[in-house]
C-alpha cells in the first residue's frame, strides 16, 4: 500500500508546481496529487447532487431531495465534484452561485477547484432524476428530435449554444450524450435517445460531443482552436455498455427494472454507438445500473458469461471491455446512488445495487472500485474510501490512479487557471441570447415529423395562413398565434389542433412518478375525445412522442379529414411555423411506431425494429 504523502497542516507554497499554468498537465497533476492527503484524495472520487440557494447564494439544506449542506460536503467532506439541479430563474444568479461556490473551495488547503455537471436542461422533460427544464436558457426539441432531422451540423449547433450558455454560468461537465438505443418501445428513458438506430445514434452523437468540446467545425468556424481545453464543456457519455435492453421495458432506476437482457443477442450492436463516441473524443463515461442477465458477450478473448451484477460493479465491462479492448482511458463515473439508501421526496429509495444487494455500503464502494469505475456518482461518503485504504482492502495507488484521471481533467479546462470564475454580468447577456433562443425555436419546428396529411380540407398539410383555428392541449397560445387566429370551440373554427402527449402509466407519487412507463396506448376516452372533436372540424393532432406511442386509434379517430403529427419538443407558436410551412418540418422518425401492443410485448427487448408490421416505420415523414 501507498504511503500517504500529503499532511493536512502542511503549507502550500504559493509558487507550487501545480499552480503553474505553465508547466505540462502531467506534471501538475504528479505534484498536486503527491501533496494531498488520503482524504482530499477521497473526497475527489465522489460526485454528487447541489443546489442553487435563493438569490444565487450557497444553499446549506434542508432539502427535498436529500441534498447534503453545501459547507459541508466541500468543507469537510472535501468534494469538488457536483451535479447541479434546478436552475436559478436569471443567469446572473446561477453565475453569483457559482463565483460563491469556488471561493469556498478556494479557501480549502489546496484550494482544488469545483466541477459543476448538468444533466441535460436545453429541452422539455422536467425530471430531476434525468432532466431538467431549460428555465433561463434557450429551449431546443429533445434528443429524439435532434435525431429526427438528421442533421449532424445541426446538433453540433445545438451542443455548442449550450456549451456557450453551460460556460457563462459555470457548467463545465455535460452528463450526457445519452447514446443508448432505444430497442423497448416502453422504456421510460427512449426520450433522451437519439432512437434506436445504432449508426445514427454513433453519427448524431458524434457531433453533439464535438459540439460540447468545441473540438468540431462550428467552434473552429467561431476561431476556437478546435481542441479540448478551457472553451470545452466535457462530455460524459451514457449508459456503457448500452441502457436500452430493459426487460419488459421497466428501468433499473427501481428494483422492478433491474434486468437487462439479450434474447436477440445484439450486445454488439448496443455498443457501436460507444465505439462512435471514442472515436470522437468523449472525456467520460457512465455505465448504468442495469444487471446482465444471460449475456454472452466478446470481451476480447472470445464469448463468455458476463457477470450478472449491475454494469457500475463489473470489472469485465468497465476494466476489461471499456479500459482494455476499447482503450479508454478517460473518467469513469458511476450513475447515482449505487451504494447508499436515500430518502427523496419524502420517499425511501433504495441504493441501485443490483447483483449486490447483500452487501454493505463499504463492501460495494469496494467492488466499484475493483471494477474500474473512478468516481461514484450521487454518493457523498468518502470516508468509507478512507476506511477501505486503512483496512488495506484498497491500495492508496488505486486511489491515485482515479484521482489523477479526475485532476487532469480540471486542469485541462483551465479550471485552476483563468476558467475557474465566471462573469455574472456576462453571463445575462449570453444565457437565453435571443439568438439562441431563436435557434432553438427553430430546430424544433424543423423536428416536427409529419405522419399522415388529410387529402384535403382544412386539415390538409401544410395548413393554410389565416385559419382560425381551436386549439386544445397546449397551455402557451394565451397571447395568440402567429399566422392564425385563435376561437374558444371547434364549432367557430376552420381547423382544430389538438396537442397530446404519449400516454404512460402513473407510478407515483414521489421520484417514481417522473418516469413515463408501462402502457404505449391511449385510453379509451382520449380516441373517443379525438373523434368527437374530428367529426365537428378538420382536426390535426399532435403527439409528443417521449416514446413510440401506438396511433393506430388516433388516426382512425381523426378520418379522412384529418392530419397527424409528431413532435420531440415543440412550443406551439413552433409547431405552427412548421405546420404552416413558416419553417419546413423535415423530421423523420427516429425509430418505429408499433401497432399494437400486442406487437411490443411480442418483440424482443435488444433487437431494433422487431415490432411486427409497425403503424409508422423508422424514417418516416411527409415532405410537407
Amino acid at each position: 500500500m501507498t504511503a500517504p504523502t500529503g499532511t493536512a497542516d502542511a503549507p502550500v507554497p504559493a509558487d507550487a508546481p501545480y499552480r503553474d499554468a505553465s508547466r505540462p498537465v502531467a506534471e501538475r497533476v504528479a505534484d498536486l496529487l503527491a501533496r494531498m492527503t488520503l482524504e482530499e484524495k477521497a473526497g475527489q472520487l465522489f460526485q454528487t447532487m447541489i443546489e442553487v440557494g435563493e438569490g444565487g447564494a450557497l444553499s446549506e439544506g434542508p432539502s427535498a431531495m436529500g441534498v447534503p449542506a453545501t459547507t459541508d460536503m466541500v468543507v469537510k467532506r472535501q468534494m469538488t465534484h457536483f451535479n447541479v439541479l434546478m436552475a436559478p430563474p436569471t443567469a446572473r444568479e446561477f453565475a453569483l452561485w457559482h463565483n460563491r461556490l469556488q471561493e469556498l473551495a478556494a479557501s480549502t488547503r489546496l484550494g482544488i477547484p469545483v466541477t459543476v455537471s448538468t444533466d441535460p436542461r436545453h429541452a422539455f422533460t422536467d425530471n430531476p432524476g434525468t432532466a431538467l427544464l431549460s428555465g433561463p436558457f434557450s429551449q431546443w426539441p429533445e434528443t429524439l428530435g435532434l435525431a429526427a432531422t438528421r442533421d449532424e451540423r445541426l446538433v453540433e449547433e445545438h451542443a455548442d449554444a449550450a456549451r456557450r450558455e453551460y460556460l457563462a454560468v459555470g457548467i463545465r461537465t455535460a452528463l450526457h450524450p445519452q447514446v443508448d438505443l432505444a430497442t423497448e418501445p416502453r422504456w421510460s428513458r427512449a426520450n433522451g435517445t437519439f432512437g434506436e438506430d445504432a449508426e445514427l445514434t454513433g453519427r448524431m452523437g458524434s457531433a453533439y460531443v464535438r459540439g460540447f468540446q468545441a473540438t468540431g467545425d462550428v467552434a473552429r468556424a467561431a476561431g476556437l482552436p478546435g481542441t479540448f481545453g478551457a472553451r470545452s464543456v466535457s462530455t460524459m457519455t451514457k449508459h456503457f455498455p448500452g441502457g436500452g435492453p430493459q426487460q419488459d421495458g421497466e428501468d433499473p432506476h427501481f428494483a422492478y427494472g433491474r434486468e437487462q437482457v439479450y434474447p436477440g443477442g445484439r450486445f454488439a450492436e448496443h455498443l457501436e454507438p460507444f465505439t462512435a463516441l471514442l472515436a470522437a473524443g468523449t472525456r467520460q463515461m457512465m455505465p448504468y445500473y442495469g444487471m446482465p442477465v444471460g449475456l454472452e458477450a466478446d470481451l476480447g478473448d472470445g464469448p463468455e458469461a458476463v457477470e450478472q451484477v449491475g454494469f457500475g460493479f463489473n470489472r469485465q465491462i468497465l476494466t476489461r471491455l471499456l479500459r482494455d479492448e476499447l482503450g479508454f482511458d478517460g473518467v469513469v463515473c458511476t450513475d447515482w446512488g449505487l451504494v447508499s439508501d436515500a430518502e427523496i421526496l419524502g420517499q425511501p429509495f433504495p441504493a441501485r445495487a443490483w447483483g449486490v444487494e447483500h452487501l454493505a455500503p463499504v463492501d460495494r464502494l469496494e467492488r466499484i472500485l475493483a471494477a474500474g469505475a473512478d468516481q461514484l456518482g450521487g454518493e457523498a461518503c468518502p470516508e468509507l474510501v478512507v476506511e477501505l485504504v486503512r483496512a488495506g482492502r484498497v491500495t492508496e495507488a488505486r486511489v491515485d490512479e482515479s484521482v489523477a484521471r479526475l485532476l487532469r481533467e480540471k486542469f485541462e479546462l483551465g479550471l485552476f487557471d483563468g476558467a475557474r470564475y465566471v462573469d455574472a454580468d456576462a453571463a445575462a447577456s449570453v444565457v437565453g441570447h435571443p439568438d439562441l433562443v431563436a435557434a432553438g425555436r427553430r430546430a424544433q419546428s424543423r423536428s416536427v415529423t409529419p405522419l399522415a396529411s388529410a387529402a384535403d380540407g382544412a386539415a390538409r398539410l401544410p395548413l393554410a395562413r389565416g385559419l382560425r383555428v381551436f386549439v386544445e392541449g397546449a397551455a402557451d397560445v394565451v397571447d395568440g398565434l402567429e399566422g392564425a387566429t385563435l376561437v374558444a370551440s371547434p364549432a367557430e373554427a376552420d381547423v382544430a389542433l389538438v396537442r397530446l402527449k404519449a400516454p404512460y402509466d402513473d407510478r407515483g407519487p414521489g421520484f417514481e412518478g417522473f418516469f413515463h412507463a408501462g402502457s404505449l396506448d391511449f385510453p379509451a376516452e382520449v380516441v373517443a375525445h379525438v373523434a368527437e372533436i374530428a367529426a365537428q372540424v378538420p382536426t390535426v393532432v399532435d403527439v409528443y412522442l417521449d416514446r413510440p406511442a401506438i396511433l393506430a386509434p388516433v388516426l382512425e379517430a381523426l378520418g379522412d379529414r384529418g392530419s397527424l403529427v409528431a413532435n420531440f419538443g415543440a412550443s406551439t407558436p413552433a409547431l405552427l411555423d412548421a405546420l404552416t410551412g413558416v419553417v419546413p418540418a423535415e423530421g423523420r422518425l427516429p425509430f418505429d411506431l408499433p401497432r399494437s401492443t400486442a406487437a411490443v410485448e411480442a418483440s424482443r427487448e435488444d433487437v431494433a425494429f422487431d415490432t411486427a408490421d409497425p403503424l409508422f416505420r423508422f424514417g418516416h415523414g411527409l415532405a410537407l
